[in-house]
């Protein structure tokens, strides 16, 4: 395991009521769900990546609905959201996940039969006329969780997509994708990439594809870099294109990093300039191409490589109005350094929870 695989709870915050988690939640399933519609409406990624980026919040937004079943009555665990550069939940909560459900059926056999509990809900609130205890309401809860939640839609650590042809207006034969959660950095990534192969059929060597991504491609680094590092491990694959997207920071009254934009919004809402469900969100893109190609090795081992391009690295903002206002006001050149003008994505009102 490196160095890079080394993952801490200390830099958290703790949701610890039942309202935190269902605000935390609306919060974040509303903000990604405006991403991907406002990614696919400004045009910021294929018709085809758009349908794997879909794929992969959706993973997401189930793993984080997964938690708040879990953690919603739960008096000992809480959940931690991460406070140094996401907003979204510290790593180990979709590792405690993905840990929990592989012993579902031993922790089904500890809980109490259904029409049981049933009939104690019943007999709590109609014939004592009482709340039910958190504590039923937390084996209520482990139910749902265990019986409901499936280990193989858990977000993990990395997320494999299947090779595919690529699109026709594309330089390159195929493309594959794939999604990891920086464990570090605890934000999710999305990456594509567009290559040629050498053979019939890229999908005899899939495994070995995959094994190399998972290895040299599951966390942030320069994207020359990775990109070397798949293209010397597969002799068979020539790399043509590859895309990153980095989701976050989710900048929210969750955060407490050190993020200009997150601070700018935690100090209005501290002042009631903006309401409590104020947001918004980072959205990075880098991308490195192929420019020519050269041989390295010798007679009998010769193997041709990619000269990479200069890595083209883009940075959007999605907000509400009154948000991308305040942003500009307080922080006028981060917001000019942007490759657009911030996206305006609706406003979230909860009224209720």
């Amino acid at each position: 395991m490196s160095i890079n695989h080394i993952v801490t709870p200390l830099d958290s915050a703790i949701l610890d009521s039942k309202e935190q988690y269902v605000f935390y939640h609306k919060k974040v399933d509303f903000a990604l769900k405006e991403l991907i519609v406002g990614v696919q409406q400004n045009e910021l990624c294929t018709k085809q990546e758009v349908v794997f980026f879909k794929q992969y919040c959706d993973l997401l937004l189930y793993s984080i609905e997964a938690m708040r079943i879990k953690y919603m009555y739960d008096e000992e665990d809480n959940m931690k959201v991460d406070v140094t550069d996401s907003g979204f939940p510290n790593y180990l909560e979709f590792r405690y996940l993905y840990n929990d459900l592989a012993l579902r059926d031993s922790h089904l056999t500890k809980l109490k039969d259904v029409s049981v509990l049933q009939d104690e809900f019943l007999d709590q609130l109609l014939r004592k006329k009482q709340h039910v205890s958190r504590d039923k309401l937390f084996q209520a809860a482990s139910i749902v969780y265990y019986t409901s939640v499936q280990q193989k839609y858990i977000f993990n650590r990395f997320v494999q997509g299947k090779i595919i042809k690529a699109p026709e207006d594309s330089k390159a034969q195929y493309m594959t994708s794939w999604s990891f959660y920086d464990v570090s950095l605890n934000r999710p990534f999305v990456c594509f990439m567009y290559f040629d192969y050498d053979g019939k059929d890229p999908l005899k060597e899939k495994e070995e594809i995959y094994d190399t991504l998972k290895a040299v491609a599951d966390r942030k680094m320069n994207m020359d870099t990775m990109a070397y590092g798949i293209d010397r491990k597969l002799k068979n694959v020539f790399p043509k294109a590859l895309k990153r997207i980095d989701i976050g920071a989710f900048h929210n009254v969750f955060a407490k990093d050190d993020n200009d934009l997150t601070h700018t919004i935690l100090e209005a809402i501290s002042k009631k300039e903006v309401p409590l469900e104020a947001y918004a969100l980072s959205f990075k893109i880098h991308q490195v191409n192929s420019g020519s190609t050269f041989t390295e090795g010798s007679f009998f081992s010769k193997q041709t490589l990619q000269n990479w391009n200069t890595p083209i690295k883009k940075g959007y903002v999605f907000a509400p109005h009154r948000i991308i206002q305040l942003l500009y006001n307080k922080n006028p050149k981060i917001m000019n350094k942007l490759a657009k003008p911030p996206f305006q994505v609706s406003d979230l009102k909860i009224d209720k929870i």
